[in-house]
């Protein structure tokens, strides 16, 4: 091949970011050999090259975000068939190519014939050398820059506006990574989700003072998904159906510096505290070396966020489709409560459920919230 794009890199991801390219236009390659990191759906991967070869051109900069099917390496040689997705040709007549320096005016549909070339991708970077050059000298990133001028132009009147907006409220720092993916699931969980969030306590006075309260809030949600199947479950809105799941796989969301992340812990039901526990540590570890696979990312049924080892008492947790439950626990404290006719004070654990009202009753969310009390108030 004389291009090389950008694969699926697993469950059908849309787009990557670039973090760090390992080689450069000019160098000998051998085939396996790593050719860039890129960041996907808040993990990263390694791209190996597909063959031995000559690199000739590397199709994007750190930071730049490429879609599947678009051209991440130009090899030397003859250009050989290529199935993949082709992407970066104007196929209307009326319509220009841009390159990084200067405009090429021209109907790229009849000079492409049957052979279509794939171009650099440069988002938001359209735009003349004289107004790259400004943007340099102003220390403005492009990529933040909203265009006006024709065809999606950046114009020199764009970066001036910019370059007064940035003195006035500060830098604009674009999402990237783990951020913007987040970002994005999230508006789309919110447009499409009928949430509804229910809310109580689980007195924890029978509790050894030590102990992981995740843990047992991933064995109480287990138990809880056995008796409500139906929010250990996939929703399909289009199709409005419910596929009760079978393996009890739950999202933790785990908190970092570079954002967000919800390895799965999968098939807790069947795996005593001691599995879980180590299998929980061993996502920490991974989540915080950034070594996570994409695979271990994708496919929860359930979400727990326990926000409580940070602050917070009740919360309003955002349900991901397919799913339709997640439990947030806030942060346990010591509380005046009624226990036995008398006053006492217990250790207390707030929890907020948040389900998917579409294919899931009120009843059916009471109660499972209520078996998650149940499990966590036993004493072991």
């Amino acid at each position: 091949m004389k291009y090389f794009k950008l694969p699926d890199l697993g469950e059908g991801l849309p787009e990557a970011e670039i973090v760090e390219w390992h080689v450069k236009a000019g160098e000998t390659v051998k085939e396996d050999q790593l050719l860039v990191s890129v960041e996907t759906d808040k993990a990263i991967v390694e791209v190996p090259s597909p063959q031995s070869g000559v690199i000739a051109h590397l199709f994007g900069n750190a930071g730049d975000i490429l879609h599947t099917g678009e051209a991440l390496v130009e090899y030397l040689g003859e250009e050989q068939e290529d199935t993949g997705t082709v992407v970066g040709v104007v196929k209307t007549d009326s319509h220009a190519a841009i390159n990084d320096d200067h405009f090429i005016i021209g109907n790229v549909s009849n000079h492409s014939q049957n052979q279509s070339q794939p171009s650099r991708h440069y988002p938001n970077h359209r735009c003349t050398a004289p107004v790259r050059a400004l943007a340099k000298r102003l220390n403005i990133d492009l990529s933040n820059v909203t265009a006006s001028g024709p065809l999606g132009l950046i114009t020199v009147a764009d970066v001036e506006k910019f370059n007064v907006l940035q003195a006035e409220i500060g830098v604009q720092k674009p999402l990237s990574g783990a951020r913007r993916s987040m970002a994005k699931n999230l508006a789309k969980a919110e447009q499409e989700v009928v949430k509804i969030t229910l809310s109580d306590d689980a007195d924890l006075y029978r509790w050894p003072k030590k102990g992981d309260p995740t843990l047992r809030l991933i064995r109480a949600i287990s138990q809880a998904c056995q008796k409500e199947a139906n929010l250990n479950a996939w929703y399909d809105g289009p199709s409005m159906t419910l596929r009760p799941l079978q393996s009890i796989d739950i999202g933790i969301a785990v908190d970092t510096p570079e954002g967000l992340f919800v390895p799965i812990l999968r098939n807790v039901a069947n795996r005593n505290l001691e599995e879980l526990k180590q299998g929980l540590t061993r996502l920490r570890e991974d989540v915080n070396q950034r070594t996570v696979p994409v695979t271990e990312l994708q496919g929860a049924s359930i979400t727990l966020s326990n926000f409580g080892t940070i602050a917070g008492r009740y919360g309003n947790p955002v349900v991901v489709p397919p799913t339709v439950a997640i439990l947030g626990a806030g942060a346990i404290r010591e509380q005046v409560v009624a226990h036995q006719g008398e006053v006492a004070i217990h250790r207390v654990m707030p929890l907020s459920l948040s389900f998917d009202h579409r294919p899931i009753t009120g009843g059916e969310a009471a109660r499972f919230l209520r078996a998650v009390i149940d499990d966590l108030e036993l004493t072991e």
